[in-house]
């Protein structure tokens, strides 16, 4: 099992965005909207979107330096290949990064009991 998060770990066009928001289950929590579908490829990727309505570009980018640092750590509870885009509610601003790592956590808890 290997524990980087390299390029080919991560949903890059935008045509794979829209087409995983069309084909994709939602699942939501405070914190996060994730959009879920079966990956077509070999390996489960994810997708980070933090519009500016969550907060300034330091506090975005920390948001998605954390989400991308989870699905890392723990991709290995995924039950199966997964696309996932992770979309940040405005509730994510300003939350301690234990929180936000902790309500991630709950959220593939969640994707690998289904």
């Amino acid at each position: 099992m290997r524990f980087s998060f390299q390029k080919i770990d991560r949903i890059l066009k935008r045509s794979e965005y829209v087409g995983l928001s069309v084909t994709g289950r939602a699942t939501r929590s405070e914190l996060f909207v994730a959009v879920v579908a079966p990956s077509r490829g070999e390996l489960s990727r994810l997708g980070v979107t933090v519009s500016r309505k969550v907060g300034g570009a330091v506090e975005r980018n920390r948001i998605k330096r954390i989400a991308r640092e989870h699905f890392r750590l723990n991709r290995r509870m995924l039950p199966r290949l997964l696309d996932i885009n992770l979309i940040a509610r405005k509730a994510a601003n300003g939350k301690p990064n234990q929180v936000i790592f902790h309500e991630l956590h709950k959220i593939f808890e969640e994707l690998s009991g289904s």
